[in-house]
């Protein structure tokens, strides 16, 4: 006889447990007593699965960390960002790079080839400062398509552009010598991209943004991405006007046409944020300081250093008011700038524009004994030239705009041999 126990699983996992048995060859099997049978054991639980999980989920964590810290890693130092320029696509980015080959220092210029304006500006630096040789302007490398973008190499200018140099509190204060030399540099690359080169070129975004700084602070023209090239003696054609608020010549707008004039123009308001710490237009300032000739005149005095040539401020003084005249063919030449400015040929008188009352009535304006005759033409030719800018972008215009021209009249014609009444 064979006495046992069977069971079946099936197709899922169980357990079967046996707590107690009576057995009984020859009468009744003795009964068992539940009470005192032993409690059924639990099932350990399996923590595989768990485990398992557990695991996976570090390893992708572990995994996903390290791939992030490369990335970041990587676009840090890939993206060690020199300037941002501001243009009607969206910011075009320059980065700081190093040739294998050479260990040379370049930087590129990184367009988006999906724009058509893009892809324009990429051309026209091509076409242009491709073949520029001169020291004070930037040179270009080469050009590559990479990845849907096009990039553009220069070489490496580490002391970044003018404006840091000028504006928002400067680290570094420029000297008189050193501002006239950047002036002189700016105005010799103009020059030679007017009537130097084998054809005109119209750089038609001249600012202090786009002036850069070589390692021995040589100052370069860059940015030829609104550039325009023309056959000498021939007519400029019409386009579209896009150059920086505060720099448009007044008969752009009106014309459509840039010109050698409309550079010129753009240049006088170099000038005098090279030679004041002024911008053309300070969207942010308030309007007491656009009026007070004190502000400016302290604005333009500040980080001087007692390093003052009397006879180079005259010179910058008369040709900020020459290149800013409202008749284009009464601008001097590129040209004819750089034999002012390294005193080839003597500056002729300033002579009004017709309609020019400004120039007439600041000549006339009475001058306190500590502000030099002709720094204060400058002074007021500068904020009238701000005064007129805002009031032309400015909300209300009707009333701020009479508040800011009575405050005009106050001062063009503070003067004891003209009196001045309300109309």
């Amino acid at each position: 006889m064979f006495v046992g126990f069977s069971a079946s699983t099936g197709l899922l996992a169980r357990s079967h447990y046996i707590l107690g048995w009576s057995f009984n060859m020859s009468g009744e099997a003795q009964s068992l007593s539940l009470s005192s049978l032993p409690s059924l054991a639990r099932p350990k639980q399996n923590h595989t699965v768990l485990i398992l999980c557990v695991t996976f989920a570090a390893v992708v964590v572990i995994i996903s960390i390290v791939f992030i810290s490369f990335y970041l890693v990587r676009r840090f130092k890939g993206s060690d960002v020199i300037e941002a320029w501001e243009l009607e696509i969206g910011p075009h980015r320059v980065y700081k790079g190093t040739l294998p080959s050479t260990n040379t220092q370049v930087a590129v210029k990184r367009i988006s080839h999906e724009s058509k304006q893009g892809l324009s500006e990429f051309v026209s630096e091509i076409a242009t400062i491709g073949r520029f040789r001169h020291r004070n302007l930037v040179p270009l490398l080469g050009w590559c398509r990479c990845r849907g973008d096009l990039l553009i190499v220069y070489d490496y200018m580490p002391n970044g552009s003018l404006d840091k140099y000028l504006f928002d509190e400067p680290k570094r204060v420029l000297s008189w010598d050193e501002r006239f030399k950047i002036i002189k540099g700016v105005a010799s690359g103009l020059s030679y991209l007017h009537e130097e080169w084998e054809q005109t070129v119209i750089h038609r975004d001249i600012k202090a943004d786009n002036v850069l700084s070589d390692s021995k602070l040589n100052r370069r023209l860059g940015d030829f991405g609104l550039a325009k090239l023309y056959e000498q003696g021939t007519n400029p054609s019409t386009t579209k006007v896009v150059s920086t608020l505060g720099y448009l010549a007044p008969e752009l707008t009106k014309t459509g046409k840039p010109t050698m004039a409309t550079d010129v123009f753009a240049f006088d308001a170099l000038l005098l944020e090279v030679a004041c710490w002024r911008r053309p237009i300070e969207p942010k300032a308030l309007l007491e300081e656009l009026i007070l000739v004190d502000w400016v005149w302290e604005q333009s005095q500040s980080g001087v250093n007692g390093d003052f040539d009397e006879v180079e401020a005259i010179i910058v003084i008369k040709l900020g008011l020459m290149c800013s005249n409202n008749a284009p063919d009464a601008r001097p030449t590129m040209r004819q700038v750089v034999q002012y400015l390294e005193g080839e040929v003597l500056l002729p008188e300033v002579v009004p524009s017709p309609g020019d009352m400004i120039t007439k009535r600041v000549m006339e304006v009475a001058v306190p004994a500590r502000i030099p005759p002709s720094l204060k033409i400058l002074c007021i030719r500068i904020q009238i030239h701000h005064i007129l800018t805002r009031l032309a972008h400015i909300r209300q215009p009707m009333k701020t705009g009479m508040w800011i021209l009575k405050q005009v009249q106050q001062h063009l014609y503070r003067s004891p041999a003209v009196e001045m009444t309300d109309r």
